[in-house]
């Protein structure tokens, strides 16, 4: 009950605060400083645009971004518009209608179903539609509404047969204020409408959103979720400061990411941005869901920095260093952007230094042909140079991960096709720490990539823009992985092969080989077909297949999913 007054009083804050904004005046308004979701395919196209050396300081490596940016280098694509083949034009037509008030300043290209320039054809195709939108010299303001209806199966040997039908509704409402000042409330709440408990179960295995929602868990019956922030950027576009809750990717990956992903849910957060030139510096803290052995965690933080320095159009690289701290409500030492967060944890008292896991890596991506981008990413969870060729356990310390890989636009010469592969490989224990509280995780779903530990990946993915309304996403992935854990006759735990992201401990008791421990061999199938008949109105088809070799055991394995999911986004 508690935490749902707590929702309520933030919801009803921001509702203050748009009511305060309308009486105010102010000066012209110039910008949208709200950010994008990084969920939206615009990012798609901007990275094939990247690619294709329209807007080559476009990085992929660090989003969201903001509307502002991303109207910006729609324009810079418009400029080269007789140039881009006949499915970019169309996207690009389409994107900026959806980017209309972004770009124009106007409301020309937007209708309302509330408001002073009423529009009730709820099946307009030719303009953005909104419930109710505003704009005058001081504020921006626009209010939507959504929701869904999505069945799910699966038959299997894992998962077993299962059928559910969700259904979800949402509202979401944003705008700027001064031309500095951003807000974004988007709270999702739905429910299981066909469907028993073993279903559920079988959904909150395939959804991450179901994974994390308290209401769902027990009986599977509701579910709820939001994002929500507050965004200053100033008017030079060198500083941001957010607060709140949003989706967050980092990492050069084309497929997955090594630092953040979508591999778990939004979190909270206090975000530093600083953009100069060829210089783009990021810092945050945030507040984490974790766990010990699957008991709740009291406090679980982490702090992650980044700075992106992009040395020529074709040539960038990253640096980042993280540290998640657990069993600590908040320290000073940890929030301080002009720092290396390894030395701070360090310089902690020892006890809480023990506690935490603090992780370094950088990447890069390079373009050397038109079309073609090839990225890569190192990251250190614990290095021990003196015992790096050891083959004993005292080269137990060293935790690494890899990741390389290649993506090329305009594949196979089909316009509108983008085609990528990547290599990750993953050491045993990496992102893992020994004393089960502060890995690399959230909600028990791991931040960085879905590959667990003691494992590695060739996966392969290809988009197509069939046109500017029909899209295919086909990703295969081949995994190895190992893992297992051996306990003695009274239950303490002697052996651990490093595959599990939620467990850490016993990692110094052997030499931790790679693949070493119960053998797994995976190949993943996963298609989606998105088709938007009319604007804002959605139809998607997921099917994945899902093979597993458990060769420790000499048995195979085999699971199909499907989804058919209508979404409506008004």
């Amino acid at each position: 009950m508690k935490k749902s007054c707590l929702s309520c009083n933030g919801y009803i804050s921001v509702l203050i605060m748009v009511v305060l904004t309308f009486i105010l005046g102010g000066v012209p308004l110039k910008a949208q400083v709200e950010l994008v979701p990084v969920s939206n395919p615009v990012y798609d196209f901007l990275k094939r645009m990247q690619l294709e050396e329209i807007i080559p300081d476009y990085n992929s490596s660090n989003i969201p971004i903001s509307r502002a940016e991303v109207a910006d280098f729609l324009k810079t694509i418009k400029s080269q518009y007789n140039n881009l083949a006949r499915i970019d034009r169309n996207l690009l037509d389409d994107y900026y209608v959806e980017f209309s008030f972004d770009i124009n300043r106007d409301l020309k290209s937007t209708t309302s179903f509330f408001g002073k320039d009423k529009n009730t054809n709820i099946f307009e195709d030719r303009k953005q539609k909104h419930i109710f939108a505003f704009m005058d010299s001081t504020v921006t303001f626009f209010f939507d509404g959504g929701g869904s209806l999505s069945q799910r199966n699966s038959k299997g040997d894992s998962l077993g047969n299962n059928s559910i039908l969700l259904g979800d509704m949402n509202f979401r409402m944003r705008g700027t204020l001064f031309n500095t000042l951003g807000f974004y409330l988007h709270p999702t709440g739905g429910k299981r409408i066909i469907g028993e408990r073993k279903d559920s179960w079988f959904a909150t295995k395939t959804d991450i959103f179901l994974n994390s929602s308290n209401h769902w868990g027990g009986e599977g019956k509701t579910y709820d979720y939001f994002e929500g922030y507050i965004r200053y950027q100033a008017k030079s576009n060198l500083l941001a400061v957010t607060l709140g809750r949003t989706a967050m990717n980092q990492g050069t990956g084309f497929i997955d990411k090594m630092l953040l992903s979508n591999n778990t849910v939004a979190f909270d957060f206090v975000r530093l941005d600083l953009s100069y030139k060829i210089l783009k510096y990021s810092f945050f803290y945030g507040a984490l869901k974790g766990d010990s052995l699957f008991r709740d965690l009291k406090y679980k933080n982490i702090s992650m920095q980044r700075l992106d320095v992009q040395f020529s159009k074709s040539f960038r690289m990253g640096f980042w260093d993280a540290i998640v701290i657990s069993d600590n409500a908040f320290s000073l030492s940890y929030i301080n952007p002009l720092s290396f967060l390894f030395s701070a944890d360090l310089n902690t008292n020892n006890d809480q230094t023990i506690n935490n896991s603090s992780l370094f890596a950088f990447d890069c991506e390079f373009r050397p042909l038109k079309n073609i981008a090839i990225q890569g990413t190192v990251l250190i969870d614990d290095i021990n140079f003196s015992t790096f060729y050891n083959k004993d356990s005292t080269a137990d310390d060293n935790k690494l991960a890899y990741q390389i890989g290649l993506m090329w636009n305009k594949a196979f010469t089909l316009p509108g096709m983008s085609f990528a592969v990547e290599y990750i490989k993953i050491d045993p224990f990496t992102y893992t720490h020994r004393t089960n509280k502060s890995q690399y995780a959230n909600w028990e779903m791991p931040l960085g990539p879905s590959l667990s530990p003691n494992g590695d990946e060739i996966a392969m993915k290809i988009i197509y823009n069939i046109t500017n309304r029909l899209r295919l996403d086909f990703l295969y992935q081949h995994q190895r992985s190992a893992e297992g854990l051996e306990f003695d006759s009274t239950g303490k735990l002697v052996t651990n092969y490093g595959g599990y992201i939620y467990r850490g401990d016993c990692d110094l008791s052997k030499y931790n080989e790679f693949l070493n421990g119960n053998r797994i061999n995976r190949d993943i199938l996963t298609f989606n077909l998105r088709f938007e008949p009319i604007r804002q109105y959605f139809f998607e088809i997921k099917y994945k297949y899902e093979y597993q070799n458990l060769l420790y055991l000499n048995r195979k394995i085999k699971d199909h999913i499907f989804f058919l999911t209508f979404r409506l986004d008004y």
